[in-house]
């Protein structure tokens, strides 16, 4: 069972074909797996995943699908400079978070409560405007991975290297759910975009003569201090609604440190098994805007944020894969994650997930291939909670579908 005849297949099971609707705002996963192919190497891809997340408020209402569609691109670039040093790059968009609420419920301002909001003062024209405004979330991350490989020989890599991170987000909050934003009708946050630098480093063994691969690799947290623009009470700067003076200041966000574990070895002729595991530190993970945390420090007597989470996320995918022919080749798999903790954020509100994948890949020559597949996803029931209460709503039964394409070229 040589490298040569499981070289197919080995691509297509050690590089994911889609995106997880994951834990918390985990997305990409963060695979290094590219960096470890033989050779010069690169590789481009894009997953595009359409959710389906809707549940029952704590009044009763519908929810509407509050899980927009997304995708997000991934590239690599992979050089083998000398037989013992090695260089790649690795770009993806590891965490993110969609959410957009119908008007209609809970999570929503409407129409006769603007009244409500306001009591006998006129209304105007901004007040009349939040009616039917619906709460929505997006939270959006770039990463750019720097890698330097040390290989003393044909069995051993060790590598580390400089992670780039950007990090932005906007987030409208509206409706009974989150306190009617805290008794002021609407609450907004504009977070610019601020770019930190982490770390990664990491170790792998390798046995290619039976296509044996194993590597442990971890990511550092890494900290941001976003510019926020922060208002409320229909659109008013937050600092003139509180009844107190606020301190100016960024908002400090930390996204988690994590560690993948992969092993995949050739288990016949032609066939291997992988098995990734990811555990991300969501539980030390928080978001809470400058003002907004003041503000409800003098407004309900303690520090509240905004999103957290309760647990840790665990993930494992496990799978076989195939080569039937010099140039088709396929996969299976299945996998599980036990989400970050139950009551959840309404951000996301699931709790982890069972899925299962099909891939198929076709390479036209020895140097390249492309590659597609589909997952589905069962996803968790769970309780949504916001920073006031913490049952707003049960969502259950809901489902999601991924959708993977993968282009590699050796040179």
């Amino acid at each position: 069972m040589k490298l040569k005849a499981l070289s197919t297949a080995m691509i297509l099971a050690t590089v994911p074909m889609t995106g997880a609707f994951a834990a918390a705002l985990d997305r990409s996963g963060q695979s290094i797996a590219a960096f470890l192919q033989p050779g010069n190497y690169f590789e481009a891809g894009i997953s595009v995943l359409d959710p389906d997340v809707s549940g029952q408020d704590a009044a009763g209402n519908s929810t509407g699908d509050m899980a927009g569609d997304y995708y997000f691109p991934s590239a690599a670039l992979k050089f083998q400079v000398t037989d013992n040093f090695s260089f790649g790059l690795i770009y993806d968009q590891p965490f993110g978070a969609e959410a957009a609420y119908s008007p209609g419920s809970i999570f929503a301002v409407n129409p006769d409560e603007v009244v409500g909001l306001v009591g006998t003062t006129p209304i105007t024209a901004a007040m009349a405007g939040v009616a039917n405004q619906a709460t929505n979330v997006e939270v959006e991350t770039e990463n750019l991975t720097f890698l330097f490989g040390f290989q003393p020989n044909e069995n051993w890599n060790i590598y580390a290297g400089p992670v780039y991170q950007t990090v932005k987000g906007n987030v409208s909050l509206r409706g009974l759910a989150y306190g009617g934003a805290a008794g002021f009708g609407s609450y907004d946050a504009s977070m610019k975009e601020d770019s930190a630098l982490g770390w990664i480093a990491g170790l792998a063994y390798q046995i290619p003569e039976i296509a044996l691969k194993a590597s442990a690799t971890y990511r550092s947290e890494i900290e941001h201090k976003l510019q926020a623009t922060e208002t409320a009470g229909f659109g008013q700067d937050i600092t003139t609604v509180i009844p107190a003076p606020m301190t100016p200041g960024k908002t400090d966000v930390t996204t988690p440190q994590s560690v993948n574990l992969d092993l995949q070895s050739g288990i016949m002729a032609d066939t291997v098994a992988f098995l990734n595991v990811r555990w991300v530190n969501w539980e030390d993970f928080s978001i809470r805007p400058n003002y907004f945390g003041q503000a409800a420090q003098i407004v309900l007597g303690e520090a509240i944020n905004l999103v957290d989470y309760s647990k840790d996320q665990w993930s494992a995918t496990a799978g076989v894969g195939r080569k039937f022919s010099e140039q088709w080749a396929g996969n299976v798999s299945v996998g599980y994650d036990t989400g970050a903790g139950d009551p959840v954020t309404t951000l996301g509100p699931t709790e982890g997930y069972w899925n299962v994948g099909l891939g198929l890949q076709f390479s036209p020559t020895p140097a390249t291939f492309i590659a597609g597949g589909v997952k589905y996803f069962m996803l968790g029931d769970a309780t949504a909670k916001t920073a006031l209460n913490d049952n707003v709503g049960k969502f259950e039964d809901n489902d999601a579908w991924g959708y993977g394409l993968k282009m590699g070229y050796r040179f």
